[in-house]
Order: C-alpha cells, then sequence, then structure tokens
C-alpha cells in the first residue's frame, strides 16, 4: 500500500532506526517485547521516508507524501486482533448522547466518514491507510491496510453490553465506548510487509552515559533549539451564544452593504491576541506568506479597524479553500457551529516561522479556549 512501493534504501533506514529504537526499550519498560512509543515511531517513520509529519495537526492521519495519509498505529500483537482506538468524540457528546443504540452507531459513523474526508480535503489527499508497527517477544511486524469509511448502510451484529456497543460493516468490525466517547476499530496482523528481530540492550543507562562521556561528545550532532512562535484562532464567535455569525467571519460574504463574491470570508483576529502578541502579526495591511496543510502558499494580510481579520490577497482565495475545499460548502450555504462540530474542529493555529512567512492549520474542538485560558 505504501511501505512496499518506497525504495529499498528507505525501507531498510526505516528497519533499522525502529530496531535502534526498540533496543533502548529497557529505559521504559521490562517487557521482552521492544517498546516504542507511538511519537517516536511516528518521527521515524517521517524521518525514513521523508514524509510530512501531520502528528502536530488534528486530523486522522499523522503523516502524508504522495497524496496518501497514514495513520501510524504501533501496539503489542496479543492475539493478532487488537482492538485499537481510531477516534474521540468528546466534542460532540450532544449530538449523539440522547439516542438510542442504533442512531448513535449511525451518527458516530457519520462523524467519523466525514472527519476522514475532511481529513483528505484539508491536505490534498487522495487516499487514507494505516500503517501498523506490532510489538511481539523480540521483534517487530510491521502491516498496513486501508482506513476504510464505515458502510453506514450495511452495520449489523450490533451488540450492546453495558457503555459499550459493538458493531459490523461488512469490513471492520468497531467497539464504541459510550462513557469514553471513543471509537475502535479490530485490526488483524495479516499480510506482514516487514518482519525482524530487535535485540533489546540489557543496560541502555551505560549505553548511554559512555556515548555522551567525554570523548565521545564530540562525534555528536546536538539540534538547536527551536521555537516558533504561535497563536490560535476561533472560528466563531461568543456573541449571542457560541456561533459563527451569519453575516461576518467566515460568513462575511453574506454581510450587507454591497455586493459581495460568495468565497469573502475573514478569520476573526480577538483583540486580545494583539495585547498579549503585540508583535506576531506583521503590521495592518503589510503582506506575508501563509502556507497552507495541503503545502500550498497563498498571499495574507491583517485587515480592517483594530487589525480584527486576517484575510487572503485576493480575499476570495482564503473562503475558496475552507468553504469549498475543506469544508465542502456550496455557495450561498452557511457555515454553522453544528457544521464545524460535525468536523470535530472550530480554531487554527497560526506559526510565525520570520517576518514573512508563517502557516495555518485546523485545531479541535476547545483548542482556542484552552489557548485562551492560559495567555490572556
Amino acid at each position: 500500500m505504501f511501505t512496499d512501493i518506497q525504495s529499498k534504501e528507505e525501507i531498510k533506514q526505516y528497519e533499522n532506526i525502529l530496531k535502534a529504537a526498540g533496543a533502548l526499550s529497557n529505559l521504559f519498560s521490562e517487557s521482552s517485547s521492544p517498546y516504542l512509543g507511538y511519537r517516536a515511531v511516528e518521527n521515524i517513520f517521517c524521518k525514513a521516508f521523508n514524509a510530512e509529519n501531520l502528528s502536530r495537526s488534528d486530523c486522522s492521519a499523522d503523516a502524508a507524501k504522495d497524496k496518501i495519509g497514514i495513520g501510524i498505529k504501533t501496539f503489542l500483537n496479543v492475539n493478532g486482533k487488537t482492538l485499537q482506538k481510531v477516534a474521540e468524540f468528546n466534542s460532540d457528546i450532544g449530538l449523539y448522547k440522547d439516542k438510542n443504540p442504533k442512531e448513535l452507531i449511525k451518527k458516530v459513523a457519520e462523524l467519523r466518514n466525514e472527519r476522514l474526508e475532511a481529513t483528505k480535503r484539508i491536505h490534498g489527499l487522495d487516499e487514507l491507510i494505516y500503517h501498523c508497527v506490532v510489538r511481539d517477544t523480540g521483534k517487530v511486524m510491521v502491516f498496513e491496510c486501508p482506513m476504510d469509511k464505515i458502510d453506514i448502510e450495511k452495520i449489523k451484529n450490533m451488540q450492546v453490553k453495558e457503555h459499550i456497543v459493538s458493531f459490523e460493516d461488512g469490513k471492520n468490525e468497531y467497539s464504541f465506548n459510550i462513557s469514553k466517547s471513543t471509537l475502535y476499530k479490530r485490526f488483524i496482523t495479516k499480510n506482514v510487509i516487514l518482519d525482524f528481530m530487535v535485540d533489546i540492550i540489557e543496560d541502555p543507562y551505560a549505553f548511554l552515559a559512555d556515548i555522551l562521556a567525554e570523548g565521545s561528545a564530540g562525534k555528536l550532532i546536538f539540534a538547536p533549539v527551536k521555537n516558533h512562535p504561535h497563536v490560535y484562532l476561533p472560528l466563531f464567535s461568543d456573541r449571542g451564544g457560541r456561533q459563527v455569525p451569519p453575516k461576518s467571519g467566515l460568513n462575511q460574504w453574506n454581510a450587507g452593504g454591497r455586493s459581495r463574491d460568495y468565497n469573502e470570508v475573514y478569520i476573526p483576529i480577538p483583540s486580545w491576541i494583539h495585547q498579549s502578541f503585540p508583535e506576531f502579526f506583521p503590521k495592518r495591511d503589510e503582506s506575508f506568506n501563509l502556507k497552507l496543510p495541503n503545502a500550498t502558499n497563498m498571499s495574507a494580510k491583517v485587515c480592517q479597524d483594530g487589525s480584527k481579520a486576517l484575510m487572503s490577497n485576493p480575499n476570495k482565495e482564503l473562503g475558496q479553500w475552507i468553504l469549498r475545499d475543506v469544508m465542502n460548502l456550496k455557495e450561498g450555504e452557511l457555515l454553522t457551529y453544528d457544521k464545524l462540530q460535525e468536523l470535530g474542529l472550530d480554531s487554527v493555529v497560526i506559526y510565525k516561522i520570520d517576518d514573512k512567512n508563517y502557516t495555518i492549520d485546523f485545531t479541535s474542538i476547545g483548542s482556542y479556549d484552552e489557548f485562551k485560558d492560559e495567555n490572556k
């Protein structure tokens, strides 16, 4: 699917780095199975295959390359058919909490499917797969499988046990934990594409101390400290209750006064952002480069009184991307907070690379509120 079509050199490098990381397992565990933290595996994957690391994004993929989105899972083999978490819906409880099990699962399936499609739209992907790193006694196996949407019309064998609802759709087995608002999928270890032994160092502490000892340290390259300032911006307003205002912000195209393009929008910049981070954005109407999650760039600037709006130049490019490409809305269709809830996002994060270059990405519901509580 993905790994087996990469170069032999990349695959070998991937295997070697996993072996090296697994060799240090006794730093974290006394198990006979190699310990590989999921963040470490994500970083190793991206380094070995020169893939884009999406782990900082709130989406269904952890990496991307050649328009393929990859969800990276790492888990113990156990019996070769384990349930693993694939999605959380804590922010969507209000959409299904009062429904019966059948209606609940249908809504969860709809939310899951829409988030998969949104991930593809945001990052410009054609396909989504799972890349599974399975740890077993003294070895590691790797297999891949499709990241399927749930076939709602074929849901069957639904069983309810306390707060767990299990079901199938003809392709996969799922389990939804109502109390945790978490969806699990059963992963079957088969069609293994990599299978290799991992030698675990008995005393990794002594090993690392020796590497860092005087005389050896000169051979090491230490990473510089990286710190890109960032701010979160809401895609909503709390005036009159949490909502996407019908005539401003991402619905600016619907405002009166003059004829407007259906893609005319702006992302609101709350005044406290400028007060707390006065040097973050350029001056009003000063253009800068904004890199999107799909790796394309657009010209942007801060506009309007009080520098309250982040806009693109030309203005309609931002609306085309957010309303059409990501939200999948028709021209003339209002963006609502319910739609943001369905997608599991209601804010964006802006990273400042330098005075002329910024990046933007969508963030999960609650991200802006948490950022505001910590910084205002």
